[in-house]
């Protein structure tokens, strides 16, 4: 809000911009009238609470700031909190330079996500036939976006990823074409493949959320992790890289601890209280070190014991999925620790690139103790190679699901899926208009900290990488049969070594 002395402020510096207007071809004296009203004025402007809240770092309040089109005000002009979605406050469209990159090659599941709907393109039908599990329907009609909520989805999930496209249509302005699409953000996908096989089925409906699994048909998008998870305090995905690389430089590879190290909650499914047995005792050690996290007692105790940054101190770590894919995923390749694992039902967007014995070592899900063990001497006496495989997985997060090549995937999967609508989408009679502005002011705490710290401040420079052609029918198969093989591998490996050990009792 103004006080009295910055309107007073503001009044007088205007009045010398207007004299200047009447003077300016009187010479450089009155350039430098203007040089000093401008200064001035931009001072009295920053001391104005622009925003109501907390006091934000210089780089969250220039997120704040931004432009004089990207800048936001949680207040209308007649002082009203009331917020509603401004016009021409930010580029409507923006002109690049082509992009010259190819996009990572996991954008090529792109193509094979959205092949159920290539030849028969999208009706309106067939999207109402995905209402009965979504949390909201989203329509984005001349660069705006539209919310229909359906259901309260679990917390922070349907919020941020609606923050997401925001900043999606923010940082690639004018760019997407219409849509209208249906999103769940429950953890498993439930567009079952059998369901829509065969001459006399109907078409499956396109249903968007965060992961899927071989005989499913959901669309898969990323997950709202990555504009940060308020409730447990994980920060936004390019603050959080930008920690866990200064965490992984305090201490090289040779250095860290030479176990498999796992922190997480075993009582999401069984295959987590499984995995607990693996934990050393005094009987066996079967080379892991297993916590347990408690997120209510973490939340009392200020997350002292969850901070990401801090968890890369072993050679190994473990990836467990939870009840479905975990968003732990990320944050543990991206540790430099080598990754072991435990073989997947259910893949996010990127995770479908990665290859084992290139980017993780993988785990049986049916023997994870001795699978475990064997994975972690194996490691210990060929270092390098070990290590090779934890710096390509590390490298695999840090460069191809940086937040650039995040945004490209959302661009590009909504791009090509709006292709397939047969129909024009508008605005439906009961929907909302999302903004930066309705959101972001209505938030409060942490929710607000993250959205602001993830907030773009302005449209890229250049315009999205360049999307891969599909697969091929054969390199596709090749591909899978890489990825197959190289786990038989490592199995037969596993086999052998315990027939030796077996031996040797």
């Amino acid at each position: 809000m103004f006080c009295h002395d910055d309107i007073v402020k503001l009044r007088r510096h205007l009045a010398l911009v207007v004299r200047w207007q009447q003077l300016k071809k009187r010479g450089a004296a009155i350039t430098a009238v203007l040089f000093f009203s401008i200064f001035a004025l931009v001072g009295a402007i920053v001391n104005v609470a622009w925003i109501n809240g907390p006091t934000f770092s210089s780089a969250a309040r220039m997120a704040l700031f931004g432009t004089p089109k990207g800048r936001l005000k949680c207040t209308n002009s007649s002082g009203s909190l009331k917020y509603t979605c401004p016009r021409n406050n930010y580029p409507t469209d923006h002109q690049v330079r082509q992009s010259s990159s190819s996009c990572p090659s996991y954008f090529q599941w792109i193509h094979e996500d959205l092949r159920p709907w290539r030849e028969m393109g999208i009706t309106q039908d067939m999207i109402r036939g995905a209402r009965k599990t979504a949390h909201f329907k989203l329509v984005i009609v001349n660069g705006r976006a539209y919310m229909e909520k359906y259901k309260p989805s679990l917390p922070a999930r349907d919020q941020f990823t609606l923050w997401g496209i925001l900043q999606l249509l923010r940082w690639y302005p004018g760019r997407l074409p219409d849509l209208e699409l249906m999103f769940d953000c429950d953890d498993r996908p439930v567009i079952r493949r059998k369901d829509f096989q065969g001459p006399r089925k109907p078409p499956p409906p396109p249903l968007f959320r965060y992961c899927r699994d071989d005989w499913t048909l959901d669309i898969v998008f990323p997950d709202w992790t990555f504009w940060g998870w308020p409730d447990v305090n994980i920060k936004p995905w390019k603050q959080s890289l930008k920690d866990i690389k200064e965490g992984n430089e305090r201490t090289v590879w040779e250095e860290r601890v030479p176990y498999a190290y796992w922190r997480g909650n075993p009582y999401v499914c069984p295959s987590r209280q499984d995995l607990l047995k693996c934990n050393v005792s005094d009987k066996y050690d079967w080379n892991a070190r297993l916590y347990i996290q408690n997120w209510n007692e973490q939340a009392k105790a200020g997350f002292k014991q969850s901070n990401l940054a801090n968890q890369c101190t072993h050679r190994y770590k473990i990836y467990v999925e939870g009840w479905a894919w975990s968003v732990s995923e990320k944050y543990i390749f991206a540790c430099d620790s080598m990754t072991l694992r435990v073989r997947p039902n259910f893949y996010d967007f990127f995770a479908r690139g990665m290859v084992p014995l290139k980017h993780f070592w993988p785990i049986r899900d049916n023997s994870k103790c001795t699978s475990l063990k064997f994975a972690v001497e194996w490691g210990n006496n060929y270092t390098d190679k070990a290590k090779g495989i934890a710096e390509a997985g590390s490298q695999y997060i840090h460069e191809d699901v940086k937040m650039e090549y995040v945004y490209d995937f959302m661009f590009h999967i909504l791009n090509e899926y709006a292709k397939l609508l047969r129909f024009k989408p508008t605005v439906p009679a009961g929907a909302v208009e999302l903004c930066p502005e309705v959101m972001l002011c209505n938030a409060t705490g942490r929710h607000k900290e993250f959205m602001i710290e993830s907030m773009v401040e302005s449209p890229s420079e250049s315009a999205p990488c360049t999307l891969p052609l599909p697969y091929e029918p054969a390199e596709l198969q090749a591909f899978l049969d890489l990825k197959a093989n190289s786990t038989r591998q490592v199995e037969m490996w596993e086999n052998e070594y315990w027939q030796n050990q077996n031996r040797r009792n």
